[in-house]
């Protein structure tokens, strides 16, 4: 195909790039390639020469030929120059990122006569751009730790503590109440660690029944029990690498809790049914909105474990602590339900926001996202209103506007004497005392905190 009188000086020029060349004939034959692609596949020009450009297993040309291409080189059928990335398969087996620039090669006559193609390693590329991901990730406090929203003193505490535990690989417990977003941090903090790329298994302890639960987690053999047809990984050995989200902990039967300590002890498992031991490498994420002290004083949960999975605490707040956060919360959720929903609805009003900030919010975030999704609903576009709100909100408000100021503008002795007479006729029951001033028993409960009311039989102030 090409004289070689002058081959060795060429070769020498060719040889002197730092980006990998290869020449290929029109059957897509391997003629040359330099140095600096030989440091990148692992073959030497040796082995090579002759061979089909196939032996690379380009994801580009595989692509080429499954949309009906007769020759296996697109480049001699398009007869253009391509430049695109692709994938190689090197000799060991691994993959390499090249940025790969191919163009035909013509004698004289203006036939073609070969190709040749060039390319640039784009593997320390890309290694430097997860670098500056990392980075951009951990200097932008607006989009907080891996996207999650809180700019309040408490919810920054929390987030710079999730983000230090990330590199760690010590096993921790994420402490909150129903709705706070337990499983969201945990998964930030798999994300962020070096485990990233690994699997992250999710179990809830309180939704197993107590005999499947061993089962879930640490697998079974064929015939461990009445219905075991096959032997079955367990999650533990499926997160093996990664990590392991164990929610609702607190529920986790006290026979499961032994297992569990040996896991710890001794990072291995043992089958339903079999006792062979399985060593694993796995990352435990606890999360309970129990109170495991006050377990382990019931008997309920042992002790030991309690200090082991314990290493790293976070405790997440409630949403009425975090009341300043709510407005930078809405935006988000209603920018993602909108995306979802291609609803035009732009925001939401000053006097919904208000609203939404006086509410206790028993259900927490979730019950925050369930609201805005409920006003998506109603809302047929531009601002959600109150009247897009769900009514137990709505009634909260009525019942502020229903009392009226007094002389003195005392909104608060008024509120609060009506709560108090409500309750007396009630004889105590909030949820009675809810229907006769108009609001939820949410808001009542929220209001007798609020007052400072105690009551047994009567109510009567501290």
């Amino acid at each position: 195909m090409f004289d070689t009188y002058d081959s060795e000086f060429w070769k020498t020029v060719v040889d002197t790039m730092q980006e990998g060349l290869m020449l290929v004939d029109q059957n897509g034959r391997i003629v040359f390639v330099n140095k600096a692609f030989e440091e990148m596949v692992g073959y030497v020009n040796e082995e090579l020469v002759g061979s089909s450009c196939e032996v690379f297993q380009c994801d580009r040309c595989f692509t080429a030929r499954a949309g009906g291409l007769d020759k296996y080189c697109a480049l001699f059928e398009e007869k253009k120059v391509k430049s695109s990335e692709c994938t190689f398969r090197k000799k060991d087996g691994q993959s390499l990122h090249l940025l790969k620039n191919a163009a035909l090669i013509h004698d004289k006559n203006g036939n073609v006569v070969g190709g040749v193609e060039t390319m640039v390693d784009l593997s320390r590329i890309q290694e430097k751009e997860k670098i500056i991901a990392n980075l951009r990730q951990q200097l932008n406090y607006h989009d907080g730790f891996q996207g999650i929203v809180g700019n309040t003193q408490v919810m920054r505490q929390v987030l710079d503590l999730a983000s230090s535990a990330a590199q760690s690989d010590a096993p921790l417990v994420i402490y909150g109440e129903s709705g706070t977003g337990k499983e969201v941090i945990a998964s930030a903090i798999h994300m962020a660690s070096p485990r990233c790329e690994e699997s992250f298994i999710k179990v809830n302890c309180a939704a197993l029944n107590d005999n499947l639960l061993e089962s879930e987690l640490f697998g079974h053999v064929k015939g461990a029990f009445t219905g075991a047809d096959y032997t079955r990984v367990g999650r533990f050995e499926a997160a093996s690498g990664g990590s392991i989200f164990l929610d609702e902990i607190g529920d986790l039967p006290l026979a499961t809790q032994t297992k569990l300590l040996r896991v710890l002890q001794e990072k291995e498992i043992e089958r339903v049914g079999d006792h062979r031991p399985v060593k694993i490498d796995v990352r435990i994420i606890a999360a309970t909105h129990k109170d495991l002290q006050q377990l382990i004083a019931q008997g309920a949960f042992r002790e030991d474990l309690y200090y082991r999975i314990g290493v790293i605490p976070i405790y997440l707040p409630p949403l009425r602590e975090r009341v300043s956060d709510i407005p930078q919360l809405v935006d988000t959720f209603i920018k993602k339900i909108g995306e979802k929903t291609a609803k035009p609805i732009s925001g939401i009003s000053r006097t919904s926001l208000d609203l939404l900030m006086q509410y206790s919010w028993p259900g927490n975030i979730r019950e925050l996202i369930n609201t805005i999704e409920y006003a998506f609903v109603l809302c047929p576009g531009g601002q959600i209103q109150v009247s897009h709100l769900p009514s137990h909100l709505r009634h909260e408000m009525s019942l502020s506007t229903s009392f009226p100021p007094q002389p003195h503008g005392d909104v608060r002795k008024t509120r609060r004497h009506k709560l108090i007479e409500a309750l007396e006729q009630s004889g105590g029951n909030q949820t009675e005392a809810a229907r006769i001033l108009g609001v939820s028993r949410v808001t009542v409960w929220k209001w007798i905190k609020k007052y400072g009311i105690r009551f047994n039989a009567r109510v009567h102030s501290d």
